[in-house]
């Protein structure tokens, strides 16, 4: 009886450690890849241009808020260049692909419209330098794309201008789609815009010269401005002085920006969970785990921490941790409110068709192609 007991136990182990070596554990799937998206925004600056360049600055964070509605939530980089004319201030002035959108936003403020005067402007170094001289990834699963914008044909009697012909192939062998955009109704410009966007398997629209932007007041502003100051006071700026005085300047910046322009840079920060685009914040460092306190010198901390003992710096950080949550659920329960609001008004007023809301129709088409997909259409 005890050897047929035994026997039988051998058995029963010998068939589960069979089992387990047969069925080993189901691999974990390894996380998806974040999707990445850049824009390069060709801007014509030319006298003609301020309605459009106006609606732009109004419009860039609202535009950035689209593009990572995409779940996951897409890295996105965006790109400036402006453009005029020889004989102007400038024919071209690029700001390279940047995650920043902060620092994007502050390039843009730099933009006027001035000059200008005759008709075509030089829009093929434009987009010839557009293609070439931005840092495009070269990962054929990135959806890159420019946005050519602007009411003028280009020059095509400049010898030395590489045309936008030629610019178009070199976009396609870098898998880049150009998108058009003209900006009134010059007749001269459209056959030429329309050719462009096709060579470059791309969108053409048109829109009012005025940029056709929609900016809709709430009455939930005036509150979430004072909550961007709130927010902006938990900010820790640290690392070098140039580097501490960005952050600073950052913050400021965007305390006096328009109201609209300041909720959407705050929902925007909440949709990527950051206070400071482009890095330089304590708090969101040591919560994102980049850094530690005690990794720092003092000369990196700012000046109210640098007296502090090791352990009051832990504290300190800690503390303006915890009131920035607080303020953020304040803001995240507005930032609905303005949201559901602004989307009444627009059911009210009917279709829109201005720039940024043709920006983000085309992108969110084009970037399904790339599987970056959104939940729902703006």
């Amino acid at each position: 009886m005890r050897t047929r007991t035994l026997a039988l136990a051998t058995l029963i182990t010998a068939t589960a450690a069979a089992a387990t070596h047969a069925a080993p554990p189901a691999p974990a799937k390894p996380a998806a890849k974040q999707p990445q998206i850049e824009v390069c925004f060709v801007l014509d600056t030319t006298g003609s241009m301020r309605g459009l360049i106006a609606g732009a600055k109004a419009k860039i964070w609202s535009i950035a808020n689209q593009l990572v509605a995409a779940k996951p939530t897409p890295k996105l980089k965006i790109a400036l260049l402006a453009y005029r004319d020889r004989g102007d201030d400038y024919v071209t002035k690029i700001f390279d692909l940047s995650e920043d959108i902060d620092a994007v936003y502050a390039n843009l403020q730099t933009f006027q419209a001035e000059g200008g005067g005759d008709t075509p402007e030089s829009v093929n170094q434009a987009l010839d330098e557009a293609v070439t001289k931005i840092s495009w990834s070269p990962d054929r699963n990135v959806y890159k794309t420019i946005f050519l914008v602007g009411d003028c044909p280009p020059h095509m009697d400049y010898e030395d201008d590489t045309p936008y012909t030629k610019s178009c192939q070199t976009a396609a062998r870098k898998d880049i789609v150009i998108n058009t955009v003209q900006v009134g109704d010059y007749r001269e410009t459209t056959p030429i815009w329309k050719e462009i966007a096709s060579l470059a398997e791309g969108s053409y629209v048109a829109i009012a010269q005025s940029g056709g932007v929609r900016v809709i007041a709430t009455p939930f502003d005036e509150q979430i401005g004072k909550l961007n100051a709130e927010v902006g006071k938990t900010i820790v700026a640290y690392g070098d002085e140039e580097e501490k005085g960005a952050v600073r300047a950052k913050q400021a910046m965007a305390e006096k920006a328009p109201s609209a322009a300041a909720a959407d840079r705050l929902a925007f920060n909440a949709a990527t969970g950051k206070v400071v685009q482009g890095g330089g914040d304590l708090v969101d460092a040591v919560n994102a785990g980049y850094i530690k306190v005690g990794e720092l010198t003092k000369e990196q901390l700012p000046a109210e921490m640098q007296s502090m003992s090791p352990a009051q710096r832990e504290a300190y950080v800690k503390e303006q941790a915890t009131k920035r949550a607080a303020v953020q659920k304040q803001v995240a329960e507005l930032l609905a409110k303005r949201r559901a609001y602004i989307e009444a008004e627009q059911k009210k007023a009917g279709p829109r068709d201005g720039f940024d809301v043709q920006v983000e129709s085309i992108i969110r088409v084009q970037a399904a192609k790339k599987g970056i997909s959104f939940e729902s259409t703006p």
